[in-house]
């Protein structure tokens, strides 16, 4: 089986992904993550690589060819990116919302970690740029392949992780993929 969870930026994929993945033994990869490393061998944020791919196809086409090509050679792990669910349809499709601010605040604690982010000062900040990534992605997805990633309907669950906890959220998606199997 194949799992693919997107959502907003600060919802908690990873989250939630890294602890699905361990509990079913699957591996666990994060597209964002192979953004992060292709924005940093470039030398620049993963803003501006966002940027350039409103622009030209390649940033996304690097990553979206990797999904494709993942799903035809391998079984069994949980990815984690924006259009995943597009790139693999046939795994199980999730999709992670929160609230803004809740998520601006979980960003801005994750970015200290994240070389390939950039600087974020406070809590409003993290929240606008969350706006702006949103806002990038959401383009860039509908010029590429005509697709709104955050239209539900193209989910098997949508969950609402403002208030559960990582481990509340993905007991809930084990729940469901074991009475959807």
């Amino acid at each position: 089986m194949i799992i693919t969870i997107s959502g907003s930026p600060g919802s908690g994929k990873s989250s939630v992904g890294k602890i699905i993945a361990k509990k079913l033994g699957y591996t666990f990869l994060s597209i964002g993550d192979l953004r992060g490393k292709i924005a940093i061998d470039k030398g620049i944020t993963i803003d501006e690589l966002n940027k350039i791919g409103e622009k030209e196809n390649w940033p996304d086409k690097l990553t979206d060819d990797y999904q494709r090509e993942l799903a035809k050679t391998h079984d069994n792990f949980v990815v984690e990116g924006r259009m995943s669910f597009y790139f693999i349809p046939q795994s199980f499709k999730i999709f992670l919302t929160a609230d803004k601010a809740i998520a601006a605040k979980r960003v801005l604690q994750n970015r200290k970690d994240r070389e390939d982010e950039g600087y974020i000062a406070s809590p409003e900040e993290a929240e606008q740029k969350i706006k702006l990534r949103v806002e990038s992605d959401k383009l860039r997805y509908q010029k590429y392949y005509g697709v709104d990633y955050t239209d539900p309907k193209h989910y098997d669950f949508v969950l609402d992780t403002t208030l559960p906890s990582a481990e509340e959220v993905s007991a809930a998606i084990l729940d469901k993929i074991t009475k959807k199997q």
